[in-house]
């Protein structure tokens, strides 16, 4: 109860986005309390009006919460939320285009979403083979398609991110390069600790970044992934600093690795980076920091996903033709 009131209350002094965030988890963390802690006293009913007054702002004044309703009715989380999200889509439905409202109402329509809850590999049989390396079977979870490095999708991928990086630090007014390091090391080393190297980051010194894509699938992970997440992110995280951090430091070079699994959730150390970038994003471009970084994290899942998509249906085999 104390948690959802502060939650609540910190929503009055945030940005829309955030206050509308607060504002929901308030009332479901009130609504997960039983019924039956609260009571109908007018004392008591401070804690629901805390809780139903933020969410009773994001609808009309005719279609407000009140808190005799609440009391007197066992309204469900769920129906709340239903409520909540059909006036939000209604909300930017009536404030969009006419192109975009076409969108809205198709992607908002019944099965429009259905490929979400779909598995990469409709043959869960493990019979289907790789069209790249017919050695290798698909798994129904994609690890297979998502790390197999031929076909050059895993180089893409790696690439188009590090590309999308690189261009938000540009428009941080920072100075990049791209793959540096090469044979720069005492040990002529053939390795590139840096995909990106900003000549002036932190304290003044040098951030080499280096991005990696893993898979919670990997056997190495497994087990650890399948209790903790990010675990995937975390272990190459550790791999990538134990590797890369003597070199950088022979270069004068700060070793920032910046790794991403495949269904989408980042590292500890690549939040972090995130972060820092969001705040220098935001000063040079006019915007709030949540909503640049929700921009920068858009753009990275989105083209994580595509790549993914990719690598899936090139090696699809198509299914033979009836006889």
């Amino acid at each position: 109860m104390k948690t959802f009131r502060c939650m609540a209350n910190q929503g009055d002094d945030d940005d829309s986005l955030v206050k509308h965030k607060l504002a929901t988890t308030a009332v479901r963390e009130f609504l997960s309390e039983p019924h039956d802690r609260v009571e109908h006293s007018s004392s008591s009913r401070v804690f629901p009006n805390t809780a139903l007054c933020p969410l009773s702002k994001q609808f009309p004044a005719e279609d407000s919460i009140k808190v005799e309703d609440f009391l007197s009715s066992a309204i469900s989380q769920g129906k709340l939320s239903e409520k909540l999200d059909n006036h939000l889509l209604s909300s930017l439905v009536e404030a969009s285009t006419v192109a975009n409202k076409a969108r809205l109402l198709s992607v908002s329509s019944p099965h429009a979403a259905s490929w979400l809850s779909m598995p990469p590999c409709l043959d869960t049989s493990g019979d289907a083979q790789c069209a790249l390396c017919p050695e290798k079977s698909l798994d129904p979870l994609g690890h297979h398609a998502t790390t197999c490095k031929r076909g050059g999708v895993v180089v893409y991928r790696h690439n188009r991110l590090r590309d999308i990086v690189a261009e938000s630090c540009r428009r941080a007014h920072l100075s990049v390069h791209l793959e540096v390091g090469h044979n720069l090391t005492p040990d002529h080393s053939n390795t590139r600790p840096a995909d990106i190297l900003i000549p002036h980051w932190c304290m003044g010194k040098p951030a080499a970044l280096d991005l990696s894509v893993t898979s919670p699938l990997n056997p190495l992970t497994l087990l650890e992934a399948g209790v903790t997440a990010g675990a995937a992110a975390k272990a190459t995280e550790e791999r990538k600093l134990k590797a890369n951090t003597g070199k950088c430091a022979d270069l004068g070079w700060v070793c920032v690795p910046v790794v991403a699994e495949s269904y989408g959730a980042w590292g500890l150390t690549a939040r972090d980076f995130f972060s820092k970038l969001g705040s220098r994003l935001a000063t040079s471009l006019g915007k709030s920091k949540s909503v640049v970084i929700h921009e920068l994290y858009g753009r990275m899942s989105m083209n994580l996903v595509r790549a993914n998509a990719t690598a899936i249906l090139s090696r699809s085999v198509p299914p033979p033709e009836p006889q």
